[in-house]
């Protein structure tokens, strides 16, 4: 990464603890500065407070709606971008991307850790942060 830039700023929203830490140990190691939001109301206040250019968001998550708060962050961070991530085949046929304008990926939780880190460092580099 290069030190003239701003670093990554990754907000992860996943409520399986021991995933979201190890997405979240891999982005550090690559620079990043992120935060791990286990729940609806956590994240709720992370992006009301944050200025995140990604948000790694699990389709399902404990407490509230995973969908709320990609619309939460389409209006209060316009350029952030959403990787959401499933375990499940909810949007598998791409509905998502007709739903939410910041919605950049939809993978599955059990995609490699280092193809998660290359999708966000992308989808942060279009903003001009990576």
């Amino acid at each position: 990464m290069d030190p003239e830039r701003p670093h990554m700023r990754i907000l992860i929203v996943e409520t399986q603890e021991s995933l979201g830490a190890l997405w979240q140990r891999a982005l550090q190691r690559r620079g990043a500065s992120v935060w791990l939001a286990h729940g609806h109301s956590e994240a709720e206040e992370l992006i009301q407070q944050g200025d995140f250019d990604v948000i790694v968001l699990d389709v399902i998550i404990d407490g509230g709606s995973a969908l709320a708060l990609a619309d939460l962050a389409s209006f209060r961070l316009p350029s952030c971008r959403v990787v959401f991530v499933t375990d499940t085949t909810f949007f598998s046929d791409g509905t998502i991307f007709n739903y939410f304008a910041n919605a950049a990926a939809l993978l599955s939780t059990s995609t490699p850790t280092d193809d998660l880190v290359a999708l966000v460092e992308h989808h942060a580099a279009a903003d001009g942060r990576a």
